[in-house]
């Protein structure tokens, strides 16, 4: 009987809120009708207004495939279109939010310094590395360290009996940011460690994405957590609103215990990410566990999400580890918002494919490629650089699958491989460039992540580490099947169809 009470409420905000968008929608529509019709002086005016906001999106320095679209759909419906626009578009967000993020990044980010003889040494190795870590500490502001151990962890079971382990020794302090927190058998292990610990006095807070979560939890979830002592902040709820700020959430994934382990990755929270119930066939995840020196940017990280999201300021000395030596390989952790003019995220897989000399092998659930990406893999290809793009067969989101699959023909014509991962989906977000470099992160190949979503990632060079993701990934590719051009080009009409009318709100997904 809980349980369907839960589901009720859970349902009813749901549908407040849905209810609240469509009626928004339905009233700008009666209202250019009605406008068109009683007052054409008007409708006039705006469709005026409509052409001087098209041309004010063309000089703006937004992504060339993103302002087309809104473009198209501007002078499409000249009055809806320029409405929806000024609501939704231009990735924007409220201008106190901005500067609240803004004050919140400058408090903490002058805590991370970084050491000019790591910069030095760097400049001496491989120069795609060099202009890889060197866009990454200009873009993000975080610094490249050595003293860093990195380990690849796939799938999601595996994760979970590391971070547990690690959970198990916390003594000071355990943070933990989410996209997802789902209750079930995941959770509750973890749970269960976390009042353990709690109880032991280790300092625990707790933040997740109030959208990513909404249907998977039950309504005492926070007045439990909180009954032992833990901290609980939840981003921007849900509401039966039309709030621009609903279209950003937090996708990041981080974990951090004591200042000495993180963990950041593909793998929310649930039971599907460990297999433990089946959503898309096989769920194929990964993540990485850092230990040393990098650990001190997951925690400003933290610190920068946690006191925009609650306005209560963190001290990060009290949470700095100084650690034992590890290793010598590089390390940059970074992060992405949608509330600046960068695309940090983006442009490091743009970097490695750019400096990329032999191969490059991508894993992603979804391929929404705007100019610039498309671009850089096509013409890295045609350079002779073997590109290998693993997608899921089984998709999430059948609207959105068709979009990613618009994007193979172009990409097999250059000479990429492309594969679909057969057993299932595949959510893993991999980089690996030349068995130098890679990068493991929440980052997807789209619009929403690439624009609208707070997102993270760790580019690193340990050799170790990458020769472990290569396996992986060789073994990923045998269960996948590979796309030819034969067979791409013999797909059903109805499917080319779809594809091309879907793609064309790509950038809107």
């Amino acid at each position: 009987m809980k349980s369907n009470k839960r589901g009720i409420r859970i349902k009813s905000r749901i549908i407040l809120t849905a209810i609240s968008l469509i009626a928004t929608i339905v009233f700008i529509l009666v209202s250019v009708i009605e406008l068109n019709s009683k007052a054409l002086p008007i409708f006039t005016a705006l469709e005026v207004i409509g052409i001087i906001t098209s041309i004010y999106i063309i000089n703006k320095r937004d992504n060339p495939s993103y302002k087309i679209a809104w473009i198209a759909f501007i002078l499409a419906l000249p009055v809806f279109g320029l409405i929806i626009y000024m609501l939704w578009g231009g990735q924007r967000t409220f201008p106190h939010l901005k500067k609240r993020l803004k004050r919140c990044t400058a408090r903490y980010m002058p805590d991370l310094e970084q050491d000019p003889a790591i910069s030095r040494l760097i400049a001496y190795e491989d120069n795609s590395l060099t202009r890889q870590s060197s866009y990454l500490c200009s873009e993000s502001g975080f610094p490249v360290y050595q003293n860093t151990d990195i380990e690849y962890l796939s799938p999601g079971n595996v994760f979970l009996d590391k971070l547990l382990y690690e959970l198990d020794k916390a003594e000071k302090y355990i943070f933990l940011e989410y996209f997802i927190i789902a209750e079930g058998k995941m959770w509750d292990s973890i749970y269960n460690v976390l009042v353990k610990k709690a109880a032991e006095g280790v300092e625990i807070k707790i933040m997740f994405d109030d959208f990513g979560s909404i249907k998977r939890q039950h309504k005492d979830f926070v007045t439990r957590l909180k009954a032992h002592g833990i901290a609980v902040s939840i981003f921007c709820p849900i509401k039966p609103s039309f709030n621009i700020v609903m279209n950003n959430r937090n996708h990041r994934k981080i974990i951090v215990i004591d200042g000495k382990v993180a963990f950041t990755g593909g793998i929310n929270i649930g039971d599907e990410y460990i297999n433990e119930y089946e959503r898309f066939g096989y769920w194929m995840d990964c993540a990485v566990m850092v230990k040393g020196n990098a650990v001190k940017s997951f925690i400003v990280m933290f610190c920068i999400m946690w006191e925009y999201n609650t306005g209560m300021q963190m001290l990060t000395s009290k949470y700095f580890t100084e650690v034992a030596t590890l290793n010598d390989s590089y390390v940059v952790p970074y992060c992405d918002s949608p509330m600046d003019n960068k695309s940090t995220a983006e442009g490091i897989y743009l970097q490695m494919l750019n400096t990329a000399h032999k191969f490059v092998d991508i894993a992603t659930p979804y391929l929404i490629l705007d100019d610039k990406m498309k671009s850089a893999i096509t013409l890295a290809a045609k350079s002779g650089v073997r590109i290998r793009i693993v997608t899921p067969h089984i998709p999430d989101k059948k609207y959105v699958h068709p979009v990613t699959q618009y994007y193979y023909a172009e990409l097999l014509e250059a000479g990429v491989e492309i594969y679909e991962y057969t057993p299932g989906f595949i959510h893993s977000k991999i980089f690996i460039a030349d068995s130098l470099s890679a990068t493991v992160g929440t980052v997807n190949m789209d619009y929403r992540s690439f624009f609208f979503h707070f997102e993270c990632g760790t580019w690193f060079t340990n050799g170790d580490t990458i020769s472990d993701m290569e396996k992986h990934f060789e073994e990923i590719l045998s269960d996948s099947q590979k796309i030819t051009p034969e067979k791409w080009n013999k797909r059903p009409v109805s499917l080319k169809f779809k594809q091309s009318l879907l793609h064309i709100f790509s950038p809107l997904m």
